[in-house]
């Protein structure tokens, strides 16, 4: 969802007549997000995108505008409300909705379980009468109104000469899906004498055609305002003629109260733009040849012939085809290969140094929607606790002198701000091991791609990972908290004014560009920016952006230079080389680059002992029992050999333990398992084994998360990609065009076919044939998906209720479809 703007809101009675407005949106009244407060306007604008996977089933996509009242409970101004069936109409296209009138009548959701049986009773004096047995079993989806929903059902029988007295189910509490199973007794004809074999006598036919039973649904509420009305059903009694038991479920239906004086446009209207997509997913095997099609891709060559850049190329928007793609690429482990070939593939095009990275290509998307899914946990942990004091502490930091409230000093304010700055770039520079290694690595082969290509510009190696990890992960994370699950809602205005300030300046940090208060088009931020103008904030941005882009590994092609990661004296226990050598403990200075760890006898020496990081299998501490020592750790080689080493403290061995995890996290031949004791006097300590090749018996910790094990079904996104693929079929049609086109003809190009990139015709050729087939075969599969179900599905069954428009419209179009193949 876009949330745009409101236009024309009704002016606040006051003398002020301006009003301070939010919008929620609701799944039927359900609400799932809301928009910040846009304060003193009667045209907000919000600006704000909403994405999110609907859970449930749901009838009605709702907006509603509030006016915030701090003393009293917001008032609603007016809503939107886009039923289920007709958000395709609407789908991705800017869409002004005129605000309608809220009444709580005409709030409903949820659906009721009925079963009806009409039957004739012959009284002791032999003459009969119908009465009618209203079984009132279940109710699902109701809403719950202010954080509570008591439901209860009253049940009455209405005619034209008549009204029975209501009758009421038992409360059930707290619930949205009550389970009542109570039947009432409603007596429908006069006695008559038995003799006529129809239902009814001639005399009552008519009267029974005009009644009605009508069940509604309350809220018992505590208020003395009364019980809340949560929905109705009215049914003919028509209907039982043809069989006398019915039994279905229905959908809720809103009281009719006939409160239609009102112009709609009265109050205002709303622009959004919706984009809804509704996937019906297939076991796994149907999925394969285009599943296979696509992961191959990273291995293509030219990458721009691959599956995955053609659906970058045919989708309208790239983020389109960035979301499934990403998914299903960290589902399968191919994350890193795929967006390493792309990124090579657009840096390649790249002609200056200073543009790179910095359009909305194929590769920019992926690795915004990869730093999402993977980087969600980092950035909880590396900026939430100071997100949360910003928002509870609310201390000034306007430094817009034109924006100053009364009894506000600029002097102050500048540095309260100047310190929220230092400590969230302090945060953020000192959380490089705690980078997940999946973003390392794509950061690694980026920093590789822009050096070989721009070899005589040395700081682009750095710009191109600080225009993701500060520009597109840190800032947008700290202007918008919400929106990456730091806060549950929007701050309020002056912290979010506070978050701006701070998010512009940490961007400004991270680009590491030469003038940098020629960044800020306001004066007022190129002064404050003067307090950070010191060599010490660029050396800890590179230090840090040299840790998140550094990789385990080693790629011996590499024009990089290694990067120094820590250094400092320590304590090693010799390795036992030497048949003869003593064991004995000594202090040596250690050096870990993203190619080596080292130790020599003191800094600048020659090394006495290099691991190459591909031999890093595990680093583990050690327990204390083995040499009587605190703050040890192991560093374990392949054959099992074991390098132990002892800190000088508890912080420093920590810091250590974890960036050798980090650094050799990638390692294929990492173990599982370890020993936590050391191997002497012929046995280990901790599980007694007596061979020294044992193998461990306790299991790594493995340090920080590898990978961000994600919750996703790759079906399902497969299933994604071929519907996009479905819906772009012109294009890829015109893309094979093009392919031909390009291989007969050299001269100027098409304009209908400049739009594509394809740097080779007959790859390129050969791939789109493979996916129009594997499209064309999984659309044979889903219409006979849909006939299947057509056939079998019952309407008021649960799944569809009776009122189910969405469900009348699809019976609708099958009838078509059936009629057209006949």
């Amino acid at each position: 969802l876009s949330l745009g703007e409101a236009k024309n809101l009704p002016t606040y009675p006051g003398p002020n007549k301006m009003r301070d407005c939010y919008c929620t949106v609701n799944l039927d009244q359900e609400e799932v997000f809301r928009t910040k407060i846009v304060e003193k306007s009667l045209c907000p604008f919000y600006g704000e995108d909403f994405y999110c996977e609907i859970p449930r089933t749901f009838r009605h996509l709702s907006f509603y505008i509030f006016d915030r009242d701090v003393f009293r409970r917001d008032s609603i101004i007016g809503k939107v409300a886009i039923q289920k069936e007709d958000l395709q109409k609407y789908h991705n296209r800017d869409t002004w909705f005129q605000l309608q009138h809220v009444d709580a009548d005409s709030e409903v959701q949820g659906k009721v379980h009925l079963e009806l049986r009409l039957s004739e009773v012959i009284t002791d004096t032999g003459v009969v009468c119908h009465k009618l047995a209203t079984r009132v079993l279940e109710c699902q989806g109701l809403p719950i109104v202010n954080g509570q929903c008591d439901p209860y059902a009253t049940v009455t029988l209405a005619g034209p000469s008549r009204q029975s007295e209501a009758k009421k189910t038992k409360v059930k509490k707290k619930t949205n899906n009550p389970h009542f199973d109570e039947v009432f007794y409603f007596e429908v004809t006069r006695p008559s004498s038995y003799n006529k074999k129809s239902h009814f006598d001639i005399e009552d036919v008519d009267e029974v055609d005009k009644m009605e039973i009508r069940v509604d649904l309350w809220n018992a509420s505590n208020l003395k305002f009364g019980d809340e009305f949560l929905g109705e059903l009215r049914l003919p009694l028509k209907f039982l003629r043809q069989s006398s038991s019915y039994e279905a479920w229905y959908f809720l239906q809103p009281r009719d109260n006939g409160n239609k004086s009102l112009k709609p446009d009265d109050l205002g209207s709303l622009r959004l733009n919706v984009v809804y997509t509704e996937d019906h997913v297939f076991s796994s095997d149907y999925y394969s040849p285009l599943r296979d099609l696509l992961l191959k891709s990273a291995d293509v060559e030219p990458v721009s012939a691959s599956a995955a850049h053609i659906l970058g190329e045919v989708c309208r928007e790239k983020q389109e085809a960035a979301i499934p793609l990403v998914r299903l690429f960290l589902h399968y482990g191919r994350i890193v290969p795929f967006i390493s070939a792309i990124a090579n593939a657009e840096v390649k095009r790249t002609q200056d140094p200073n543009t790179i990275f910095r359009g909305n290509s194929l590769t920019s998307k992926c690795i915004d929607e990869t730093m999402k899914l993977a980087g969600m946990h980092y950035l909880q942990v590396t900026l939430k606790p100071i997100i949360d004091e910003i928002c509870q502490v609310h201390k000034p930091c306007e430094i817009d002198p034109v924006k100053l409230k009364d009894g506000e000093n600029l002097e102050n304010n500048r540095e309260n701000l100047r310190q929220y700055v230092d400590r969230i770039f302090t945060v953020i520079t000192k959380s490089g091991v705690s980078c997940p290694t999946v973003m390392c690595d794509i950061f690694f082969s980026l920093r590789e791609s822009a050096a070989k290509r721009f070899q005589g510009d040395l700081d682009v190696r750095y710009t191109a990972v600080s225009s993701f990890i500060f520009l597109r992960f840190f800032a947008p994370a700290i202007l918008s908290p919400n929106l990456f699950q730091l806060t549950p809602h929007h701050p309020d205005p002056q912290t979010s004014r506070t978050l701006t300030l701070i998010s512009k300046t940490i961007q400004t940090l991270g680009s590491l560009s030469k003038s940098k208060s020629a960044n800020f088009k306001e004066s007022y931020m190129a002064t404050f920016y003067d307090y950070f103008n010191e060599q010490k904030y660029a050396d800890a941005v590179k230090n840090f952006l040299d840790l998140i882009s550094s990789s385990g590994r080693r790629d011996h092609k590499s024009i990089e230079q290694p990067i120094l990661l820590k250094e400092g004296f320590m304590i090693k226990r010799a390795q036992g080389r030497k048949r003869f050598g003593m064991k004995n403990f000594k202090k040596r200075w250690f050096r870990l680059t993203n190619h080596e760890f080292t130790y020599q006898k003191s800094k600048g020496d020659h090394p006495l002992c290099s691991i190459p990081i591909e031999n890093i299998l595990a680093v583990e501490r050690l327990e204390e029992e083995s040499f009587k020592m605190k703050n040890m750790f192991q560093v374990i080689q392949p054959e099992r050999r074991v390098l132990y080493i002892q800190a000088n403290n508890c912080v420093e061995a920590k810091d250590w333990i974890d960036i050798l995890t980090k650094v050799s996290q990638c390692n294929k031949k990492r173990l599982t398992v370890y020993h936590p004791s050391a191997y002497l006097n012929g046995h280990w300590l901790c599980c007694k084994a007596t061979a020294d090749n044992t193998p461990g018996c306790t299991p790594c910790t493995g340090g920080l998360p590898a990978n961000i094990q994600l919750d996703i079904d790759g079906d399902r996104e497969t299933e994604r990609i071929y519907s996009l693929f479905n819906l772009y079929m012109p294009k890829l049609e015109k893309m094979q065009e093009a392919c031909g086109s390009k291989s007969v003809y050299d001269g100027p190009e098409e304009e209908e076919y400049s739009t594509f990139i394809i740097d080779d015709p007959k790859e390129t050729y050969k791939t789109l044939k493979l996916i129009i087939e594997g499209v064309g075969t999984l659309e044979q599969e889903h219409a006979q998906y849909k006939r299947d179900k057509f056939k079998k599905t019952k309407y008021g069954s649960q799944e569809h209720p009776i009122g189910d428009k969405s469900f009348q419209t699809y019976i609708r179009q099958q009838s078509e479809i059936s009629a057209h193949s006949i």
